[in-house]
């Protein structure tokens, strides 16, 4: 499906542009998307096994010994050095005054990507995105937070919500976008999808509908999408896909790729500022 998915998006014409609030006050223009270049992949060097094992061992159990002192003694790799010139404040990102992360962490730096199911830039950007996440140090939290923009917006950030409470969350996120924008078996902003037509489609992921329609309708699925909203007004998202790093930088950027680029030295500069 991801294979699928991110294929069928490098399809989709014309270029995306970014999505907005229904009352128009977002950016009307997203930076476009590239492909990214494929890393280089540094072989891992693998340590020698102990020369020869106990006396009377088994080879089996020496492999065993052996691949056990290897892996405590394997380094752990450093972040890879950021690329590219240093981001300019103003030009590459903004400062979020008072900002503070979406969740904070104990000894994690966040990176937070604002969204929309029903986003056609935000679906040209998950599979950049959700690739480079993947990639991410071991001290780097990432975090998505659905934007609430009203309408059906709102169905599909409580949908978000619901999907995480019930633990589906994770292997809907690729279908959901799928399902909207290239099977458009869901409408999105192309028509009403209605709680019923949402849960259905969760429906194919084992949740059964009724229970993922009053998961939707609670307290605390309100509460959240509530919050995602407080934290949307307070980095001053111009639209979506929107990066925030740690709540105090909203990162802007020529392109996807050069977003992902600039959050990259964000996120390198807040490891920096955490170890004084």
């Amino acid at each position: 499906m991801k294979i699928r998915f991110a294929l069928a998006l490098t399809a989709l014409i014309p270029l995306m542009v970014a999505c907005k609030a229904q009352d128009g006050t977002a950016e009307t223009t997203a930076p476009a998307a590239t492909t990214p270049a494929a890393a280089e992949a540094a072989p891992a060097a693998t340590p020698a096994p102990e020369a020869a094992a106990a006396e009377g061992a088994t080879p089996a159990a020496a492999a065993d010994a052996a691949s056990t002192d290897a892996a405590a003694n394997t380094p752990v790799p450093a972040p890879a050095r950021p690329v590219g010139p240093e981001p300019v404040a103003g030009t590459d990102y903004v400062v979020i005054e008072g900002g503070q992360p979406f969740q904070p962490a104990t000894g994690k730096i966040e990176v937070a990507e604002i969204f929309g199911y029903v986003c056609p830039a935000c679906a040209r950007f998950q599979p950049l995105v959700g690739s480079w996440k993947a990639g991410l140090p071991a001290d780097v939290n990432f975090v998505y937070v659905p934007a609430g923009f009203g309408g059906i917006w709102d169905n599909y950030a409580r949908a978000y919500y619901a999907a995480e409470t019930l633990g589906v969350q994770e292997k809907t996120h690729d279908a959901l976008y799928a399902a909207i924008h290239i099977d458009q078996t869901l409408k999105g902003e192309r028509g009403t999808d209605s709680v019923e037509d949402i849960a259905n489609f969760y429906g194919k992921y084992g949740v059964d509908p009724k229970t993922f329609t009053d998961t939707m309708g609670s307290f605390s699925v309100a509460a959240k999408v509530n919050r995602a909203k407080q934290f949307a007004q307070r980095s001053k998202i111009g639209g979506t896909p929107s990066v925030i790093v740690n709540g105090k930088y909203l990162v802007k950027g020529k392109g996807f790729e050069d977003m992902l680029r600039i959050a990259d030295h964000l996120i390198a500069r807040e490891r920096a500022a955490n170890a004084k």
